[in-house]
């Protein structure tokens, strides 16, 4: 670890982050969600479509909101209808990614609302390994109640849908937080997502929104796109500024008691 940086882990998102917002993935993602709702509610495209934006709005994504409101859905049908669809062909690879994350000294986590299998595919297009990562907290890691026996039990006694767990919600955070094992102070966090990064701050991580040239309120770095982040922000290598910013440096690394009243878990419906 670098023996003059303010942070001593970096959690970092996958979609629109460590791959350009440009890709297509997007309006791709939005018609495979128009049509799996087409097909499995038998709506008319007009209804999907104002579902989707509706789902989201309501509860943070629409399997969210499709599990919320009582709908026979399951995450697997779900992500390999919407994600397995994708064309991932857009993504190129990226050999600069791959050793800037290689060069990074700190324990770094990606952290993405994605499941795991989309998350596989689009790292082996960028040509990044997996293992560059010391852990990664996916869609399975923060619902792993989706998946086992208790939700068939729940569904089979008429008790209440189970909720999903996405950033930016306060037990999403959590977990990543959990996963990375550090002071939230300590911990850089860099996504695209102004919610995500609000959601961050207010945990008390450090965070860097990608693909903006200019900072929102709740960020403390603004980077164009992952390819700028040395030069933004070389603090993670404890060079060029690690020093000025004495607001980062001053926190030590917590006992387990001490991040646990930082980042006491609350329950949030995504």
């Amino acid at each position: 670890m670098a023996a003059n940086s303010p942070f001593d882990c970096v959690l970092l998102d996958l979609d629109d982050t460590l791959y350009p917002g440009n890709t297509g993935l997007g309006p791709a993602l939005k018609r495979n969600i128009d049509e799996f709702l087409q097909a499995k509610l038998g709506v008319s495209a007009d209804r999907a479509a104002a579902m989707r934006v509706e789902l989201f709005r309501t509860h943070g994504s629409s399997l969210a909101g499709l599990i919320a409101l009582g709908y026979d859905v399951h995450p697997d049908e779900y992500h390999s209808y919407v994600h397995g669809r994708l064309p991932y062909e857009r993504i190129d690879a990226d050999p600069q990614l791959a050793r800037v994350l290689q060069s990074i000294p700190q324990r770094k986590v990606l952290f993405t609302n994605s499941d795991r299998a989309h998350m596989k595919r689009a790292l082996e297009r960028l040509g990044v390994d997996e293992a560059v990562f010391d852990a990664v907290v996916c869609f399975e890691t923060m619902n792993p109640h989706l998946f086992d026996e208790a939700r068939e039990e729940a569904r089979a006694a008429g008790g209440e849908p189970p909720a999903v767990v996405l950033k930016p919600s306060v037990d999403a955070i959590v977990a990543g937080l959990r996963v990375a094992g550090t002071n939230p102070r300590r911990t850089l966090f860099l996504d695209d997502s102004e919610r995500n990064i609000a959601a961050g701050k207010a945990l008390g991580l450090r965070t860097a929104l990608v693909g903006k040239r200019v900072r929102s309120k709740e960020a403390d770095y603004a980077l164009e796109n992952i390819g700028a982040l040395r030069r933004v922000i070389p603090e993670i290598w404890g060079v060029a500024g690690g020093e000025e910013r004495s607001d980062h440096s001053m926190d030590k690394m917590p006992m387990r008691s001490d991040l646990d009243s930082i980042i006491q878990p609350t329950s949030i419906q995504a």
